[in-house]
C-alpha cells in the first residue's frame, strides 16, 4: 500500500479507521456546502480529536458527496438549465433565463480551470504550505470581513433571472479564491453574487448551480490521481464510506442553508468565520497542536 506521501500525493486518508472516517466525512459534507470552509475544519477537527490529518486529497474527492447533494437538490434548475442550453444552441439565442444560466456555468468555471491547471502542482502535494493553518486562518478572517461588508453594503434586492454575463464572470473569478485553503467555495461564489446585489437565496442558488463543473472537476480528478496512487482495498473502502456520510451530510446542510438565507442573514457565518480564523492563529502562535 502507498503510504500517505510516498506517491506525492496527500493520502492521510489511509491511516484512519471506518469510525473516524464517518466522523469526518460527516463533518466534511456539511461544511463543503456551507461557507465556512471545509478545509478549515479538515485540519481542526483531526487535530482536536487527536487524528491523523486526512489530507487534501480526502478533502478534494469529498467535493462528490458535494456534488450528489447539489444535483439531488437543484434537478429541476439543472433539467430545465440543460433544455435551455439545447435550445440556446439551436437558435443561437442565449436570452431565456436557462439559457443564459447554462451560459453562465460556462464562463463561470472558465477562470477556475485555468487557476486550477497553474496551481495544480503546489496544492495537492505532501505538506503543502497552503494547508498551513496560518493561511487557513488569515484566509477565513479575510472571508468574515468581506461576507460582512455585502452583509452592510449590498442591496440583497436582485433575483437570479437578472444575472447577466458581467455577474457570471466575476463569479467565476471569486471562485478562484477557493484554491486558497481557508476561502470556501461557497463563500467566495456567496459572497460575491451577495455583493452584486442579489438576494441572499438568489446568491446561494447561483454559487450552487454556477459551481457546479467545479465541483465536478475537482472531485473527478482527484479520483483519478488517488486510483493512479494505487491504495488497497482497505483505503478504496474507507473512501466510499466517507463518501455516503458525505452525501446524506451535504444534502442536510444545502437544505437549510436555502431555507436558513430565505429568511435569514449571513451574519451567523459572519462570526463563525471570524471565530474560526482568530482560534487557527492564535494555535499558530501557541505553536499549537505541537
Amino acid at each position: 500500500m502507498a503510504t500517505a506521501c510516498s506517491t506525492g500525493l496527500d493520502i492521510g486518508f489511509a491511516t484512519l479507521d471506518f469510525g473516524q472516517i464517518i466522523v469526518l466525512g460527516l463533518v466534511q459534507g456539511v461544511t463543503e456546502l456551507l461557507p465556512i470552509s471545509s478545509t478549515a475544519h479538515m485540519r481542526v477537527v483531526p487535530a482536536l480529536l487527536g487524528w491523523p490529518d486526512p489530507g487534501s486529497a480526502f478533502s478534494a474527492l469529498m467535493q462528490l458527496a458535494a456534488l450528489a447533494a447539489v444535483l439531488s437538490y437543484f434537478r429541476r434548475d439543472i433539467r430545465s438549465m440543460a433544455g435551455g442550453a439545447l435550445d440556446g444552441l439551436r437558435t443561437r439565442q442565449f436570452t431565456a433565463e436557462p439559457a443564459r444560466l447554462a451560459l453562465g456555468v460556462v464562463l463561470a468555471t472558465i477562470p477556475i480551470v485555468i487557476a486550477g491547471v497553474a496551481l495544480a502542482p503546489m496544492l495537492n502535494r505532501c505538506g503543502s504550505p497552503l494547508r498551513s493553518l496560518g493561511v487557513i486562518g488569515a484566509a477565513s478572517l479575510a472571508m468574515a470581513l468581506l461576507l460582512a461588508a455585502t452583509e452592510w453594503f449590498a442591496s440583497h434586492r436582485r433575483t437570479a433571472t437578472q444575472a447577466d454575463v458581467r455577474d457570471f464572470l466575476l463569479i467565476g473569478l471569486a471562485q478562484i479564491g477557493a484554491l486558497i485553503p481557508g476561502v470556501s467555495r461557497s463563500g467566495s461564489t456567496l459572497t460575491a453574487a451577495m455583493a452584486l446585489g442579489f438576494k441572499r437565496a438568489e446568491a446561494a442558488r447561483l454559487s450552487f448551480l454556477l459551481g457546479l463543473p467545479a465541483i465536478t472537476l475537482a472531485g473527478l480528478k482527484e479520483a483519478w490521481e488517488i486510483a493512479r496512487a494505487g491504495i488497497d482495498a482497505h483505503a478504496v473502502a474507507l473512501l466510499a464510506v466517507g463518501l455516503v456520510a458525505g452525501s446524506l451530510a451535504s444534502f442536510v446542510a444545502i437544505s437549510g442553508l436555502m431555507r436558513y438565507l430565505e429568511r435569514m442573514s449571513s451574519w451567523i457565518f459572519v462570526i463563525y468565520r471570524a471565530g474560526m480564523g482568530v482560534f487557527l492563529l492564535w494555535a499558530v502562535a501557541a505553536r499549537w497542536p505541537s
